[in-house]
């Protein structure tokens, strides 16, 4: 359970750079074995990567022609800046690092891009030789193989992040944007797979133009259905997500939901692929049917989770002011996405750039302060409760001289106004008699003048 927060102690942090008091983290490296090494793990996880990035290219590039592969390249990566843009607009209230992102696509584009087109490739022929039954076997490979390979592959992304960069994994958000980032990775390099096969067809047939082959693998993947892979394996994500909400007590949960999530995105991947086996209008039917509404329920769902977490900010932090860490306008500030930006457009605009970053860092931290807090509370603290606590008071006592001012900026401007309740004027020495008068705005001490901090 959480206790009450330490006191700040005088001095109050080290230099720059140099571990916080009880982080335990000065010198727990020295001993350590080559490969627990960041830079070797990074160094292979790199490498593996680079290697599948290499390989994918040229499985697509010899199915594809060259020209092809550039076509489905340009037309590909069209949706990808939008759909990566609104999965970090999900992750604001507590950004995840930019490393986490940039594998998880890699890891989608690449490592699952390739497992599936060798696995499904080789099922799909093994199916069709011991059948004799060659459309059968692609209906088959379709519905059933594809979902299960490419679902389970997307996961692992998932899972990696899951177990080996645990503080940045928190809750539901975090496991829809990794789940998401690494399914649009995937999605890119099918794309490019189908839209430069669609472009070597009308090569053969001569179709050009709205009635081409790849005016229609466009229409359908790209404008009508560009979130599909990131739907199916958000479910996925949505299960990690719970598990990592979940006590440790209850090891059967955290093993339960992610199984489940896998399953649902597995059967909603086999039902968008098996569309066409419903008729002539059967792809348009689920994707009414289905396809929107379930886009609708978990957008829903996340941005009311993404409410929920500004709403802890608020309920966790005033135990850190009360302490003397934090200023009793900053719970507020922090729990408000509007009041954050205003406090890094101050910064930038008082201190420049350099400070609206460090306003947006001293964010992060206390945001990871209070989603630690909240997990204590609710029981599942985590062994190394209390030395994480320490860190990340560290880091925000570190940059407390640049974040305060603007984060006292916003919480003025966008304080409630006080309630104040205005008694009758009073008429031969008693209330009540005569017109009640007319109520005036509150008084509001949050809204006087501000003066700039930064300047001397």
């Amino acid at each position: 359970m959480a206790t009450s927060p330490p006191h700040p102690s005088y001095p109050v942090g080290p230099p720059d750079g140099a571990p916080f008091a009880g982080s335990g983290t000065a010198g727990s490296s020295r001993h350590a074995h080559w490969w627990h090494r960041a830079w070797v793990r990074y160094g292979a996880l790199s490498t593996l990567l680079a290697i599948s990035g290499l390989v994918i290219l040229a499985l697509v590039r010899e199915e594809t022609g060259t020209e092809g592969f550039l076509v489905g390249l340009g037309l590909a990566v069209l949706p990808v800046p939008l759909l990566i843009a609104a999965f970090r607009w999900l992750d604001r209230v507590e950004p995840g690092p930019w490393r986490n992102l940039i594998f998880c696509f890699a890891w989608g584009a690449c490592a699952a891009a390739l497992i599936a087109i060798v696995a499904n490739s080789f099922a799909t022929r093994w199916i069709a030789t011991a059948t004799a039954d060659p459309s059968g076997a692609d209906t088959l490979g379709a519905t059933v193989i594809a979902p299960v390979v490419e679902e389970s592959a997307k996961a692992a992304a998932v899972l990696l992040v899951f177990l080996f960069r645990r503080r940045d994994f928190t809750g539901i958000v975090d496991g829809v944007v990794i789940a998401g980032v690494t399914a649009t990775g995937f999605a890119f390099t099918e794309n490019i797979l189908y839209l430069g096969t669609a472009f070597g067809t009308d090569q053969l047939t001569g179709g050009s133009g709205i009635a081409s082959v790849t005016a229609a693998t466009f229409f359908v993947r790209i404008i009508m259905s560009p979130f599909a892979h990131p739907l199916f394996t958000v479910l996925t994500g949505i299960g990690f997500g719970i598990a990592a909400l979940s006590v440790d007590r209850r090891p059967l949960r955290r093993v339960a939901f992610p199984l489940g999530g896998l399953l649902l995105a597995m059967g909603m991947h086999a039902m968008w692929n098996g569309s066409s086996a419903f008729g002539e209008y059967g792809f348009f039917a689920v994707y009414a049917a289905f396809m929107v509404p379930i886009f609708g329920l978990l957008t829903w769902l996340v941005i009311w989770t993404r409410q929920r977490e500004l709403k802890t900010v608020r309920a966790e932090l005033p135990a850190y002011a009360v302490a003397g860490w934090l200023t009793p306008a900053e719970p507020y500030a922090l729990g408000s996405m509007r009041a954050r930006r205003i406090a890094r457009q101050y910064a930038r605009r008082h201190a420049g750039r350099a400070a609206a970053r460090e306003v947006a860092r001293y964010e992060a931290y206390a945001t990871s302060l209070a989603f630690l807090r909240h997990r204590a509370r609710r029981g599942s603290p985590g062994a190394d409760f209390a030395v994480r606590e320490r860190e990340l008071l560290g880091e925000l006592w570190r940059r407390r001289e640049v974040a305060r001012p603007a984060l006292d900026h916003a919480g003025r401007i966008t304080a409630p106004p006080v309630p104040v309740t205005v008694p009758p004027w009073p008429v031969h020495g008693m209330y009540g008699y005569g017109h009640q008068p007319a109520p005036y705005p509150a008084y509001n001490p949050y809204r006087s003048a501000a003066y700039n901090p930064y300047r001397s």
